[in-house]
């Protein structure tokens, strides 16, 4: 068995790190010149959206020998809509840090791969299918797996951010779900560290959204959070994607080729994380490749996910800012102390499950 892995993120590199405690020795193709070779952002690992599991960094490393070092638990997050704001406040999750950092989440588990990785990789994936026995296709987004006509691309988003300095509670996140700033999108405060944030703002690439300016939108967005935090937040760095596709695969696994992290679809469209699904599903790949599980059986949850949470996107585009003033003013008592801290709900799930009625009746025009 010689196998492949086109791409060394999380995906990716999670899959080496598995089928090497194995034996097996994959090799590794990267198109950047080293690994976490991108913009640096602040993501985050909410345990709201990976339950059952409530502490998604030790179940990484004591199920599956993966270990990873947050920038910091989350105990507080803050949650603006336009008119209302609440406070949850807990064990919530976990930030971390991408890109070109030393203590990025990739960088982190390239220290724990031993396989080899080839740099500047031109490789095609037909290429690589010719050449090896099996592919793992782990390139980090759809583009690549639409050209294979196994994606079903559910929308496209459009994101702007920064790194700023300042004063930062690294214990603390702030979100803003208000459709004056970002019309059917949402915009994150995620601390890198006590002097370091990253402030992003992602909207969705709708058709009611044709004319926005997502320029324009920034510059409202930095200005709310540098007059709510009374600081002048300098940017150092920044970056925009246009048009970032979202969706999933049809196929789990074609042939020999398994398609892992967003490739397969583990970002999840109603808030854009999906990292401890991106981790999973490079393990799960793996664990096939071994004989050790059913890859499209081990990502049955996964893809469940997936569902769920495009439902919440969509009732998402169906409300207004009073609409989501009436949501977060629900949040500040028992429903939001139910929402983010009895482990038995899957908030996606079962909002998912409440909401399909209404989206199916909002399609059919009779609200």
């Amino acid at each position: 068995m010689d196998i492949a892995i086109m791409g060394a993120g999380l995906s990716g590199l999670a899959c080496a790190i598995t089928l090497e405690k194995n034996g097996v020795t994959p090799t590794i193709y990267e198109k950047r010149s080293k690994v976490g070779d991108r913009f640096v952002n602040g993501e985050v690992l909410l345990s709201i959206f990976s339950r059952p599991v409530h502490d998604s960094i030790a179940s990484l490393s004591e199920e599956y020998g993966i270990f990873l070092k947050p920038t910091s638990n989350i105990q507080k997050m803050e949650i603006f809509s336009k008119n209302e704001m609440t406070i949850i406040e807990g064990q919530l999750g976990f930030t971390n840090i991408r890109g070109r950092e030393e203590d990025s989440f990739e960088k982190q588990l390239e220290q724990q791969t031993k396989s080899a990785i080839h740099f500047n990789s031109e490789q095609t994936y037909e290429q690589l299918l010719h050449e090896h026995s099996h592919v793992v296709m782990a390139t980090g987004d759809g583009d690549y797996v639409k050209k294979t006509r196994n994606f079903k691309e559910d929308l496209t988003v459009s994101i702007k951010g920064a790194t700023v300095e300042g004063t930062f509670d690294r214990y603390s996140v702030m979100t803003w779900i208000d459709y004056d700033l970002a019309p059917f999108g949402y915009c994150y405060l995620i601390p890198l560290s006590e002097k370091k944030a990253n402030i992003s703002i992602a909207i969705p690439d709708l058709p009611e959204n044709a004319d926005v300016n997502i320029n324009n939108l920034w510059s409202l967005f930095y200005e709310k959070v540098r007059t709510q935090l009374k600081q002048e937040l300098p940017i150092t760095d920044q970056y925009q994607i246009t048009r970032y596709p979202m969706g999933i695969c049809n196929s789990e696994r074609i042939g020999n080729t398994f398609f892992v992290g967003n490739c397969f679809g583990t970002m999840m469209p109603f808030m854009g994380f999906g990292q401890y699904a991106s981790i999973l599903s490079g393990v799960y790949a793996a664990y096939d490749l071994c004989g050790l599980g059913k890859y499209q059986e081990l990502m049955k949850p996964l893809r469940q996910s997936y569902q769920d949470s495009i439902v919440l996107r969509r009732s998402m585009e169906q409300l207004s800012n009073k609409g989501l003033d009436r949501i977060i003013h629900s949040l500040q008592g028992n429903w939001g102390e139910k929402l983010f801290h009895t482990t038995r709900i899957n908030p996606l799930k079962v909002a998912s499950y409440l909401l399909r009625p209404y989206i199916k009746m909002k399609k059919e025009g009779t609200r």
